[in-house]
């Protein structure tokens, strides 16, 4: 298939690119590099700058012979989105009506989402499946939200195809080592550990010691982005192989759960850096546990995590931030 990767210059995008590229797909990034690199391109996929705030841009690009759509253009900052969200309603909403719109006015009748476990909220029970109430604490997660269900209105009025895959905590890198362009202006955990272990940052603040925890830091379900990779690429497949109009919401997570301070001493560990740590009041937003029942995924896709466990998500991260070192 030929597939249109909005935002397939970022970290998450690149990853994408990668596994729909090992999978026979031929690929076009369009990107505004706003947040993503030129060095996390691929000589084997074309490259379109441009932005989804650009409607005629956006439908030019749509317009190329595209078969299917991967949207991963939206704004992620969960703490960010709660005192910006002007820029989140532009970005993420009026961004996801220009895609849907282009679609529709192309016949482009796949579109894989990059969703979020945001859209659950404080969880009422762990696991979390895609059967738990819907109620976002955070305004990213809100956008996430209103986006899925413009899609479900796309596909029932212009019989668009989509999957909705909520990611929960992204992190990692390429276990083959071919991608190393670092996350520009991070705020998950991970790569902020790691900017703190390369000197890059003074410290890491902690965003609350005081939760319902075994350790009082949040719990998150850490899932790779090489495993996320192949959910995008395995939902793909779903889409074309099941008749039209079809669409699916499915988790992508490890069901691990683990805490800020286990992911902090286990980069120590493997870093062998002291990893400076601060603790801080809680953002706004931030739920106490989020932890992700994948067995949609499982049952619908064949999808199980395999790179997921904490040391491989911190080595493999380890391994393109230690290049730079200060």
């Amino acid at each position: 298939m030929n597939i249109l990767v909005i935002g397939g210059a970022g970290y998450i995008g690149s990853h994408v690119v990668r596994e729909l590229l090992d999978s026979g797909h031929t690929v076009t990034v369009f990107d505004n590099l706003s947040s993503g690199l030129r060095q996390n391109l691929f000589q084997e996929a074309a490259f379109v700058y441009g932005s989804i705030m650009d409607y005629p841009a956006l439908l030019k690009a749509c317009s190329a012979n595209i078969d299917a759509v991967v949207h991963l253009a939206a704004f992620k900052a969960a703490g960010e989105s709660m005192i910006a969200p002007e820029k989140y309603s532009l970005n993420n909403i009026n961004g996801a009506v220009h895609i849907l719109n282009a679609l529709s006015e192309t016949k482009i009748k796949y579109l894989i989402f990059s969703s979020s476990a945001a859209v659950y909220g404080e969880p009422e029970y762990i696991p979390i499946d895609e059967k738990h109430p819907l109620k976002p604490e955070n305004y990213y997660g809100f956008t996430k939200l209103e986006i899925e269900r413009m899609m479900e209105w796309y596909g029932k009025l212009k019989g668009l195809s989509f999957a909705s895959l909520r990611y929960f905590n992204a992190a990692g890198y390429d276990v083959k080592g071919r991608i190393s362009g670092l996350e520009q202006n991070p705020a998950n955990l991970v790569p902020v550990i790691m900017e703190a272990a390369s000197g890059m940052r003074k410290s890491l603040s902690i965003f609350g010691t005081d939760y319902d925890t075994h350790d009082g830091t949040c719990v998150r379900d850490y899932i790779h982005v090489s495993d996320l990779a192949k959910g995008h690429a395995l939902a793909l497949d779903y889409l074309a192989k099941n008749p039209k109009p079809c669409n699916i919401t499915v988790n992508l997570g490890s069901e691990t759960g683990t805490t800020v301070l286990e992911i902090l001493e286990a980069a120590r560990r493997i870093t062998g850096r002291p990893i400076p740590a601060a603790s801080v009041a809680r953002r706004a937003g931030d739920a106490a546990s989020l932890t992700a029942s994948a067995k949609t995924a499982q049952e619908l896709l064949g999808w199980k995590a395999q790179h997921s466990d904490t040391d491989t998500l911190i080595q493999s991260t380890w391994d393109v931030y230690k290049k730079y070192c200060k």
